[in-house]
């Protein structure tokens, strides 16, 4: 089951849930947040809960995209209370970076670079046995839900940018119930736009590249992760694709096993208070800056993959030209 978000032609916010390609709203329940905290609270799986309200009347989702009117699948009442997160050097890749990945992996420690080093510890400890820890993956933090874009809005670049890049992602989608405990609600696709050619600059800059927005969702699919997800990534300009890739996902292309990634972000207590929503990203393999395309103003991506219903859609905006227009002012009390 797929569920998303929409605006209904008179303005109303709709759960709508989706199998194959009938979509309907979900009588009874206000928002995908609403829904998530009654399920924990009655002990019940969202399927189940979807089921015993039932369903009025039929949505067709693709002409709620084209009239923008796509909501994102999931915000609190306070979106400072949703986290946007991630982590990098997750993914395996293609064959022929893999192939090239282990030819670097393969020289002495002091050779290699700290990215090489945290893909090498996690190819060795990312996939722990036995119920146990495994190492910890390479951890980044993106803002909240004033960051946070549904699909069709714009992904806007801040003036001082000096590139604004798609990153394909699946992203996990969580709640935290009453007690503490995290509970998912399911995945969507996510775009985790970043500022590559910042971060290039230094891999110190890292933290500072990835203070941007991120577009998630429409749809979030309920259950568990497919173990081999194909997608594609596309960059549209002036109405035509002009960069075009595949990407993998799933625990089958990762280098990490969901779990652990789950449990080194949710190990922290500040991330684990009551009704918080969390979407953390769990990384890719696949960038159009790897290519050496420079996106524009006007720019169109587009992540798709076939488990997860209708593609994720944003136009880029660039507003300035490498650095801000005047300082930022602090003002003493």
């Amino acid at each position: 089951m797929l569920l998303s978000q929409i605006q209904m032609p008179d303005g109303a916010t709709a759960v709508v849930a989706r199998e194959g390609t009938e979509a309907y709203v979900v009588k009874g329940v206000a928002s995908i947040y609403d829904l998530a905290l009654d399920c924990i609270r009655s002990g019940q799986t969202i399927a189940a809960r979807v089921a015993s309200l039932g369903v009025g009347e039929a949505v067709d989702l693709h002409r709620a995209a084209e009239e923008g009117r796509l909501l994102l699948p999931i915000l609190p009442p306070d979106p400072a209370h949703l986290h946007l997160t991630g982590t990098g050097l997750t993914h395996l890749g293609s064959a022929s970076a893999r192939n090239a990945m282990h030819q670097k992996l393969a020289g002495q420690e002091e050779e290699l670079t700290d990215s090489m080093k945290m893909f090498r510890m996690g190819l060795e400890g990312g996939r722990p046995e036995g119920g146990k820890p495994g190492v910890q993956p390479e951890w980044f933090y993106k803002g909240n839900g004033y960051c946070a874009v549904p699909s069709g809005a714009d992904l806007s670049a801040p003036d001082f940018a000096l590139d604004g890049g798609e990153e394909p992602e699946i992203a996990g989608i969580y709640i935290i119930g009453d007690d503490g405990t995290p509970y998912r609600i399911g995945f969507a696709l996510a775009n985790e736009f970043s500022d590559h050619v910042m971060e290039q600059i230094n891999y110190l800059y890292l933290a500072h590249s990835k203070l941007r927005p991120a577009s998630f969702g429409p749809e979030i699919l309920l259950g568990d992760l497919p173990q081999n997800i194909e997608g594609t990534s596309k960059l549209i300009r002036d109405g035509q694709t002009f960069w075009e890739k595949p990407f993998v996902s799933g625990e089958a292309n990762m280098s990490y096993s969901l779990a652990n990634l789950e449990h080194h972000h949710f190990k922290y207590d500040v991330f684990r208070k009551p009704g918080d929503v969390h979407v953390h990203m769990f990384g890719t393999a696949t960038l159009s800056f790897s290519d050496k395309i420079r996106t524009q103003d006007g720019d169109v991506f587009e992540i798709s993959a076939s488990p997860f219903g209708l593609p994720l859609r944003n136009p880029l905006k660039m507003t300035g030209e490498g650095e801000a227009a005047a300082m930022t002012k602090v003002t003493a009390l």
